[in-house]
């Protein structure tokens, strides 16, 4: 990714209805998204000047601002004519997209009930989320000390801001200690999804995956599901204990961002990236590039 700081960009990005200059696609510093949370959002890949999925990201993203128990104010259809013009205004054609949409500035109390609901959208040039040269050899995972929270504390089908503070923390500290991410755990000790990612665990021709019942049920990870069926694997959602980790030969995260990246090992626990890992990022990457 290149290292220009987001808000030093150059091309357009998508506000209310317009394009406008990247530098002036701002908001009040008591907007109500910034101090209570009220924001959503998606992450979506451009692959050739295609979004990957992109009905799929719409229709999570309104129904991430129904939970969030707020309405956004234009037709998907509006949303994504905008994205894919968005991406030839700024000439992105293997990318990301970020549509954000949160409550404005009208109220600063916990109550926003008549707070404006705005809605961007921007894009930008990103190539793969962890060094493809290291892909293989697979990235290093800490368990997090943060869990992820019961279901009935928070509408964790939101992709929502909110839901990533923990995530955030735990990502730094796994980095401070010389990782590359966090494997977190749900709120009853059970293997969960790292910090923006979901985990598969390979045995065999079968992979092991945890019930998505407090995190989400990710789209790249929808997608390996299928994926398993074409190439013959075994999928299956079950629970998965820390004490279960050293009994699995591979190990990888899916994730829009992350794509299909291998683990080499969380905390003592060693994994070998090999034929699973390799199956199912040629498979993904040829379903992305179709």
């Amino acid at each position: 990714m290149s290292g220009i700081p987001f808000d030093q960009r150059e091309g357009v990005i998508w506000l209310d209805g317009e394009f406008v200059e990247w530098s002036q696609a701002q908001l009040h510093v008591l907007t109500h998204g910034l101090h209570y949370a009220s924001t959503v959002y998606e992450g979506e890949r451009v692959y050739n000047g295609k979004i990957f999925k992109l009905r799929e990201h719409s229709e999570r993203l309104y129904r991430s601002a129904q939970l969030m128990d707020f309405v956004i104010p234009y037709e998907l259809e509006e949303l994504e004519a905008a994205s894919l013009e968005l991406l030839q205004r700024n000439k992105v054609k293997d990318g990301y997209v970020r549509p954000v949409a949160w409550r404005g500035s009208e109220m600063i109390s916990t109550s926003a009930r008549f707070n404006r609901v705005h809605l961007a959208i921007a894009c930008w040039q990103w190539p793969s989320y962890f060094d493809p040269a290291a892909r293989m050899t697979g990235i290093r995972l800490k368990t997090a000390s943060w869990r992820r929270p019961p279901p009935n504390s928070s509408p964790f089908e939101a992709k929502a801001s909110g839901h990533y503070q923990i995530a955030t923390l735990s990502k730094h500290d796994a980095e401070n200690s010389g990782y590359h991410d966090a494997l977190m755990l749900d709120w009853r000790g059970q293997v969960a999804e790292a910090t923006s990612a979901n985990v598969f665990f390979i045995k065999g021709r079968t992979l092991h995956t945890p019930l998505p019942d407090c995190f989400l049920n990710g789209i790249t990870r929808q997608t390996v599901t299928e994926l398993a069926k074409a190439l013959d694997y075994q999928v299956v959602e079950r629970t998965i204990w820390p004490t279960e980790l050293g009994d699995f030969d591979e190990c990888f995260l899916t994730g829009t961002a992350a794509e299909i990246t291998p683990v080499q090992s969380i905390d003592e626990w060693r994994y070998v990236p090999g034929d699973a890992c390799r199956d199912f990022i040629a498979a993904y990457t040829s379903t992305v590039n179709a």
